[in-house]
């Protein structure tokens, strides 16, 4: 297993230098996939040229029957050895198929999934600011459909492509050696699919790209309109939705057809050319076979290799849209590949151990392409074990504050250090080893809801596992299951309740046994007694454990050392509960109009 995961990853990383270096060279970037595999496609094709013997050679074998008949010089012997020659080459056909494909198939559908794992790999790797600002279904078609594509090219490539120039090769070679008057029929054909392929590339490259990217566009659409049904069905707005969906597929259909036009026509252009081509070479050897220039057999050989290379000659024209198409996927895919918005930890210093002291040395940040600033001049200390609730209104910075903690952002203005290390130079992975995070919108995954609980940490005793869910306040809950803890939770925990599904969350935080908690809004989906029970078992589990928590219901904070008011980037207030409250500021005023409410 181990070794698997090394050479994956090798993969993976000669992927991605691979695309660096030849950017905008998407075929380099397809004949870099596959370095080191060379071989085995040349086998394939060396297999796949036996395996096609067969066609390749019944003409001449047929025109040396048709020969010997008109002859009349030992014509049995000719016909029983031509029979046997083909029956010989009849009987290779299946092992060499199978060899064929088993190279073959192996070769592209491991690269295909190395492709695949170096996007997963890099998606993984990206910002958190680069994936809030770029549409799930976008990435989501460039890991199926553009990875898809590039197998179909590959196919193209590195098989159909050589099997066409064997096919020729041996065709062609035949014909030179019996007459090289046909041969100039045979020769004519290749400047005259160039001059097509040339008419017909940039139109069909163009047409690739826009469908490429309206498709991107629809399944991320697509998308959207699943994870919105629920608020569309509860206000009546599925015509609406339907409508606005109706309109996006049109556009990709028109863009499909556009397409589908193009290529059709070229096709049919490709074929009306050769076909020409291939009853003035009827033509001619009909007529040098009636002027006793050639046996009568060969017109049979001639025409049928002429055939044989006008197919591979169309066969060549009609791989142009897969290949174009492929390419574009090529770069698509080297979108994600090739994009330096990172999370740079190689070289950094790794920790062993977090005390959980934060530093906020007058932070500040704004989001790219944004003239506001979100944080300005935050000067904060942090100690180990203390409790610092952060509270204010919509938009004045409390969830960047948090993202700055686990070190998804870093401040651009000032420093944040964390146990006297800047943040900027540790290794953040070994870092968040030590860190818990319960979001405001619990994340489940399909699976038991034991395997939510020990997510990432599949080494977990039954009785650390029932101690978070004690703590979390979920063992009522799993008595009631019939299959207890190896309960499956539906996609995104549709078959549990918000409250359910924010204390598994919990539950999964708790088992870490972190030095550092972040609690963003982690009790809002709760009803209010469990809100309670919930609030007593995490104020017990966060002693000596330094906890962010960000709220919006002001009596969840009480207990906490410090409240930090922020008010458009800026903290306005800092202190207890009490002190806050006898200060007379912001903080009073919104705990009394939240009493007010209640």
């Amino acid at each position: 297993m181990q070794q698997t995961i090394k050479e994956n990853t090798n993969l993976e990383e000669r992927f991605v230098r691979c695309y660096k270096k030849y950017r905008n060279k998407p075929l380099k970037v397809l004949l870099g996939f596959y370095r080191g595999s060379y071989h085995r496609f040349l086998l394939s094709s060396f297999f796949f040229l036996l395996k096609h013997s067969p066609a390749l050679f019944s003409p001449l074998l047929i025109a040396n029957v048709i020969n010997a008949v008109l002859d009349g010089n030992d014509t049995m012997k000719r016909i029983i050895l031509n029979v046997s020659v083909w029956l010989a080459l009849l009987a290779i056909h299946l092992p060499a198929n199978w060899m064929h494909n088993k190279l073959k198939s192996s070769t592209i559908r491991t690269t295909e999934a190395g492709l695949r794992a170096a996007l997963v790999r890099k998606l993984q790797e990206l910002s958190v600011p680069y994936h809030t600002g770029t549409r799930s279904g976008r990435l989501q078609s460039k890991i199926i459909r553009d990875v898809e594509a590039v197998e179909t090219l590959s196919s193209q490539v590195f098989v159909n492509i050589l099997n066409i120039v064997m096919s020729l090769a041996v065709t062609v070679g035949i014909t030179a050696a019996k007459n090289r008057v046909i041969l100039l029929f045979f020769v004519i054909v290749a400047p005259v699919a160039s001059i097509t392929i040339f008419t017909f590339r940039k139109k069909i490259r163009e047409e690739n790209n826009a469908f490429r990217k309206e498709m991107e566009e629809t399944s991320a659409r697509v998308m959207e309109m699943v994870e919105m049904v629920p608020v569309t069905r509860a206000h009546a707005l599925e015509e609406v939705e339907e409508t606005r969906l109706r309109e996006q597929l049109k556009e990709t259909a028109e863009k499909g057809y556009r397409l589908d036009m193009i290529q059709s026509h070229f096709g049919a252009v490709s074929w009306v050319v050769f076909q020409a081509f291939q009853a003035v070479c009827l033509l001619f050897s009909g007529y040098m076979a009636f002027k006793r220039m050639i046996p009568v057999g060969d017109v049979t050989f001639y025409q049928s290799g002429f055939t044989t290379v006008v197919n591979q000659f169309s066969s060549l024209i009609n791989l142009l849209p897969i290949l174009t198409k492929g390419l574009e996927s090529v770069t698509s895919i080297g979108e994600v590949l090739s994009c330096d918005d990172v999370e740079q930890n190689e070289g950094k210093k790794a920790l062993d151990d977090v005390r959980g002291e934060f530093v906020f040395d007058h932070v500040s940040y704004s989001y790219p392409n944004s003239k506001e600033t979100v944080l300005s001049d935050v000067n904060i200390t942090v100690r180990p074990g203390e409790t610092i609730a952060i509270v204010g209104g919509s938009g004045s910075g409390k969830t960047t504050l948090l993202n700055m903690v686990i070190g998804f952002i870093l401040p651009l203005g000032g420093r944040l250090l964390v146990d006297g290390n800047d943040i900027s130079e540790i290794n953040k992975k070994t870092f968040r080893r030590f860190i818990s995070v319960v979001p405001q919108t619990p994340l489940l995954f399909t699976g038991t809801i034991r395997e939510n609980i020990t997510y990432g940490m599949e080494n977990a005793s039954d009785d650390d596992v029932m101690k978070a869910v004690t703590a979390a306040n979920l063992k009522s809950l799993i008595e009631k299951l019939p299959e207890g803890l190896d309960t499956r939770v539906d996609e995104h925990g549709g078959n549990l309740s918000g409250g359910q599904r924010q204390r598994i969350a919990i539950a999964r935080a708790l088992i870490r046994d972190p030095k550092v908690i972040i609690l963003d809004e982690a009790t809002s989906a709760l009803d209010v007694v469990s809100e309670k029970e919930i609030q007593e078992a995490l104020d017990n589990l966060i002693k000596g454990r330094t906890t962010f928590i960000v709220a919006h219901r002001l009596s969840t904070v009480r207990n906490a050392d410090r409240i930090l008011v922020l008010e458009n980037g800026t903290i306005t207030e800092d202190g207890s509960y009490a002190e806050l409250m006898a200060l007379d500021g912001a903080f009073r005023k919104m705990e009394e109009l939240q009493q007010k409410l209640e």
